[in-house]
């Protein structure tokens, strides 16, 4: 009878345990990724020109993350683009134009998370990110006329900081701000980025 009795607390104990060492041992965070993203972007640039603009963020964001009980350790990578854009006439000449617009932004970093509950995840990120600003000047005035386009890439750092949420077991949606910098650039300009981007992922 006794061992009838131990048996069966064995059993229980077991049962009881095993969802709670499940619970422990759980890996929602970890795992490769990929996700759409989309958001506020400006940039703003701090030599004397003294210009910002606004405008719309765009892109996708893959990524592999690992779990070690309530931390989270991640490395990603992301492309996106912009809608910013800023045109001026008579800038040199009468009649001329001229249009700078942000291009392809690419980005890799690395980031660091804690679980603030089972389905959320707050992180802190930094990386590096290469910037592409297109410059297109036109002056059909000018004898002979005169018209070109210009491509900058330009290098800088990035920091950020969002929380990630868990809809099902491998959807999530995130919120995140990031600002960037890329130093100044021997064409005199100084710029920078505030970014508050959102995204829908999956993890496989």
């Amino acid at each position: 009878m006794r061992t009838k009795l131990s048996i069966a607390a064995l059993i229980a104990t077991t049962a009881f345990a095993a969802p709670a060492f499940a619970q422990s041992q759980d890996q929602g965070f970890a795992g490769p990724h990929a996700e759409v993203i989309a958001g506020w972007d400006r940039v703003n640039d701090k030599s004397s020109y003294d210009a910002s603009r606004d405008g719309v963020t765009f892109g996708g964001n893959i990524g592999y993350d690992v779990q070690r009980g309530s931390t989270v350790f991640g490395v990603e990578g992301e492309v996106t683009g912009s809608s910013i854009s800023d045109r001026s006439n008579d800038v040199l000449n009468a009649g001329d134009r001229l249009r700078v617009k942000a291009g392809r932004d690419l980005y890799v970093g690395g980031r660091l998370g804690f679980l603030a509950g089972p389905r959320t995840l707050i992180y802190a990120k930094a990386g590096y990110t290469n910037a592409q600003f297109i410059t297109d000047y036109d002056s059909p005035a000018t004898t002979p006329a005169l018209s070109f386009r210009q491509r900058d890439n330009y290098d800088g750092w990035r920091l950020g900081a969002g929380a990630e949420f868990k809809l099902t077991d491998k959807v999530f949606a995130k919120a995140e701000y990031r600002y960037s910098n890329y130093g100044s650039q021997t064409n005199g300009v100084d710029p920078e980025r505030h970014q508050i981007v959102t995204g829908l992922g999956v993890r496989f």
